[in-house]
């Protein structure tokens, strides 16, 4: 396959091919002429910013460069910090939210934790430093209840916007957006209860962090309800760990060894540690242990066997985080807000059904 020349001169029946619209509003998009509307070729209404939008998307599919006029010039930069990239979940929340930025102009900036390396608190001070326009912080500190709130209070007089994704915290005034992980959890309990699973036990976070928590609370309500168990009870069967394959792989061996036939995880990563647990012990996934896990970032369809999981609704969130985000900037540029507002945004995951999960054995 021969790759476009980066510096040939488009033509426009591809582009208008790949962008789905008319070579003549090709033609004014690439000429920056105003009033580019949908026509021709299909692919329906939006305005014209949609239309241009497309236009773009399809230059940048094709491998061509975008002619100078078209190179919009940055509203601002915006930091992004999040705690890894080894999970697929982390940059799939990345590459919307970058996108989302960019369709407003912004210039993203990505800022990634890791062990030994710049911690959060560092992060943020070399974005403020740069005078970015926001931050958008996914599963940070503020997640996490026993770090110190004040920080995101320091951040807030020194005028920065910031919005918090995955993990709500109360001493925290700030917009939130967060999956339903009480909801997360009880998708899967009733789930594996259909399959006819009564031993159930859960695998997740540290209880410190808030989803850790969520989750627990509803896997708890999830086995009272389906089983009648006390809270005491369906408590022992909550399991907290690391959210990596080896805790997944640590929480279901202990699991196992107290007859459950269903594991429900807190993440893609544990319940792969889980499906390596069961098959170290010579058990097979779903036959003798069903497995159900959280995220569902794209590869895990192709797992062996393919993972049952509830989805995060990554590009409503991600989206959402974005929108929050704007309004903050433009109330604190139009200096209507003197202190930001608390609310959490809540998304509703869903329950995704594939391989790991069967009927119990009788």
């Amino acid at each position: 396959m021969t790759l476009p020349d980066p510096h040939a001169i488009p033509r426009l029946s591809d582009i208008a091919a790949q962008a789905q619209v008319s070579e003549a509003t090709v033609s004014r998009v690439l000429n920056g002429r105003a009033g580019v509307g949908g026509g021709g070729g299909g692919g329906g209404g939006g305005g014209a910013a949609s239309t241009r939008q497309r236009v773009l998307a399809a230059l940048d599919v094709l491998g061509y460069e975008r002619p100078v006029r078209l190179r919009r010039r940055s509203a601002g930069l915006v930091g992004l910090v999040i705690p890894e990239l080894t999970n697929p979940i982390f940059p799939a929340f990345a590459q919307i939210i970058e996108q989302a930025l960019a369709g407003h102009g912004y210039t993203p900036v990505l800022c990634t934790q890791m062990p030994g390396g710049a911690t959060e608190d560092e992060l943020v001070e070399q974005l403020a430093e740069r005078d970015v326009t926001g931050i958008v912080f996914l599963s940070g500190l503020h997640a996490d209840t026993g770090a110190d709130p004040s920080r995101y209070a320091r951040l807030s007089a020194r005028g920065v916007p910031y919005v918090l994704v995955n993990g709500c915290n109360e001493r925290i005034d700030a917009p939130f957006v967060s999956p339903d992980d009480r909801a997360a959890a009880r998708m899967a309990v009733s789930h594996l209860a259909d399959l006819g699973h009564e031993r159930i036990g859960l695998a997740v976070g540290p209880a410190r962090y808030v989803p850790s928590r969520r989750k627990a609370e509803g896997f708890v309500a999830a086995l009272g309800e389906s089983f009648g168990l006390s809270r005491g009870q369906a408590e022992r069967r909550v399991r907290h760990t690391l959210f990596s394959v080896e805790g997944g792989h640590a929480a279901a061996a202990t699991l196992l060894d107290d007859g459950c036939t269903g594991i429900v995880c807190g993440s893609d990563l544990m319940a792969l540690g889980a499906v390596r647990a069961a098959r170290q012990r010579g058990l097979t996934v779903p036959a003798d242990l069903s497995v159900v896990g959280f995220d569902d970032s794209q590869l895990i369809a192709f797992t062996d066997p393919p993972l049952t999981t509830v989805r995060q609704p990554v590009q409503a969130m991600a989206t959402a985080a974005v929108g929050a985000l704007i309004e903050e900037i433009h109330e604190r540029a139009a200096g209507r807000r003197e202190s930001p507002c608390r609310t959490e945004f809540v998304f509703q995951p869903e329950l995704v059904v594939r391989g790991s999960t069967g009927a119990v054995r009788p």
